[in-house]
């Protein structure tokens, strides 16, 4: 049902609105299981995706840098497919983590089933192989147009790649419902068909003890201050991992158009909020829907519609054949499709531009595999602000002799941007030095690129020219913007202010009339 709320406020044509493997693992590992867990889930995060939308939050996602992003989605992927080879393997997992559940798996190793990994395995080379059909094009010869034959086989490979998901699940769920081979397969089983009943998500739940998704009562009730604080830190990690992948869509299909982020996100949040009245759970935009509806030729939002007229009629006309689809063959799709969100084609980018960037990256990966998923999405995202702030604390600073027309001479020292509190020390401490070093010359402090100063600022400023006059020295700020004046006129001693290099040399001359010549050789040592 969100879709049709997507249809009337999205804003991007390409974008199918679903459930995605990312949002499904995050929403299972914070509602253990629980679909009334998941469900209240999904309107809170809905909610809170309303508000930053309208509160014009959507700049957030600037904070995740590609090399976290990489490296999130790697991990993601990993842990994906660690969730989903215990389905082909029929093996016991448990724990928090990816090394929990590998250890817990390779305990209950000798218990796999032969029959459901045969058909897992087999399936994932299927739809590989099925996939690369897809890819494949025949060209027309040159100076020619394609024949016929040709056309029609450009059709097939197109539709065999496309539809490779649902012919693989038709194909072997009428296989084992023709030949009754139940008893040799772990099955989807029940799955309740019509449409679902409409009503407010519970805000408080009986004590469960969740079985394969249903939950038995055990008589403690959870209140809903308890089920937020269960809910914790993923109310805001889910809300900005689905961000990332819709506006991953977005952006790839956008062909250079603007796209608006908060308007992303108030749709996502509207759509995800009436999806609970129907017991739906978290839906966001993937890449992988926005590919097949593009090559489709979608060309309005409306295609979200038909879209949910498509998996109405399947809940209530198809639901019970899904008795028979093998758990393998959803486990095989889902890890086939993972398989390849695997990063690894952004390391030798990242190494050759800035290493510092891969370290990054390959933190967020690291800690998403070892610490619980939301837990690590944080630390990668924190390390990666302290490192922004980190490079805004230590701006470059070049020191340059510069002879004027008239044959004087003068230190110009250049910040390559923005003085704020976290770098004003070291700022200050380069000017020192740099003064200090040549003291017998004057400086020109270039505010070409500074955009933004702050109080912290004014003061250091002040302490810079205190420094400079004990010394007689001489300091100009050149090329200062005017809104940045007012900030500079807080302090008390007086400065010089220059934007031409007439005002630089007439400062200088008058400063050479008062004792200080400023006429040094060009071996000057900086």
């Amino acid at each position: 049902m969100g879709n049709i709320v997507y249809t009337i406020f999205g804003s991007c044509k390409d974008n199918i609105v679903g459930s995605t493997a990312i949002a499904s693992l995050l929403t299972f590992q914070v509602a253990q299981g629980d679909w009334q867990k998941s469900v209240l889930f999904s309107l809170l995060t809905g909610v809170i995706e309303l508000v930053m939308g309208l509160t014009r939050l959507g700049f957030i996602i600037d904070f995740v840098s590609g090399p976290v992003n990489a490296g999130f989605t790697s991990a993601v992927a990993l842990i994906i497919f660690t969730s989903q080879i215990k389905n082909i393997l029929v093996v016991q997992s448990t724990g928090d983590s990816f090394l929990e559940n590998w250890i817990s798996m390779l305990k209950d190793i000798h218990n796999y089933r032969i029959s459901d990994t045969v058909l897992g395995m087999s399936s994932i080379v299927i739809l590989i192989v099925l996939r690369f059909i897809g890819n494949i094009k025949i060209k027309p010869p040159e100076n020619g147009d394609l024949s016929r034959e040709q056309r029609m086989a450009n059709t097939i490979f197109w539709f065999v790649g496309v539809a490779r998901n649902a012919l693989l699940v038709f194909i072997t769920a009428t296989i084992v419902g023709y030949l009754q081979l139940k008893d040799y397969f772990q099955l989807t089983g029940y799955i309740p068909s019509g449409f679902p009943p409409v009503e407010i998500p519970a805000f408080s739940l009986p004590g469960s003890n969740v079985t394969q998704g249903f939950a038995e009562d055990v008589g403690e009730q959870q209140t809903f201050w308890m089920l937020l604080k269960e809910f914790g830190t993923g109310l805001l990690v889910i809300p900005l991992i689905s961000l990332l992948e819709t506006m991953a869509v977005c952006r790839t299909f956008a062909k250079g158009k603007p796209v608006d982020t908060n308007q992303e996100l108030i749709s996502l949040g509207l759509a995800n909020i009436f999806n609970t009245f129907f017991r739906g759970y978290r839906i966001n935009g993937g890449l992988a829907r926005g590919s097949v509806n593009t090559a489709s030729g979608g060309r309005t939002q409306f295609v979200n519609v038909y879209i949910s007229l498509i998996v109405i009629l399947a809940m209530i006309f198809l639901a019970e054949y899904f008795y028979y689809i093998p758990i393998a063959t959803l486990a095989a799709i889902i890890i086939a499709a993972v398989l390849f969100q695997l990063q690894y084609q952004t390391i030798k980018p990242m190494w050759r531009s800035n290493k510092a960037d891969l370290f990054i990256g390959l933190l967020a990966f690291t800690a998403c595999l070892v610490a619980p998923l939301s837990a690590g999405v944080f630390a990668a995202i924190f390390i990666n602000i302290l490192y922004i702030l980190y490079q805004s604390a230590r701006p470059e600073i070049a020191v340059d002799l510069v002879k004027t027309s008239s044959g004087k001479y003068f230190l110009k020292i250049t910040p390559d941007r923005c003085l704020i509190f976290p770098s004003m020390e070291f700022v200050r401490n380069k000017v020192l030095k740099s003064g200090k070093k040549n003291s017998t010359l004057p400086v020109v402090f270039d505010c070409t690129y500074i955009y933004a100063t702050d109080f912290t600022t004014a003061k250091a400023i002040e302490l810079i020219l205190q420094d400079f006059k004990s010394r007689n020295q001489l300091l100009i700020f050149f090329n200062l913007r005017p809104r940045l004046v007012k900030v500079f006129e807080t302090i008390q001693s007086k400065f010089i202010l220059c934007y031409t290099m007439d005002d630089i040399e007439k400062s200088l001359r008058e400063k050479a009339s008062n004792g200080n010549a400023c006429n040094v050789t060009e071996e000057t040592n900086l």
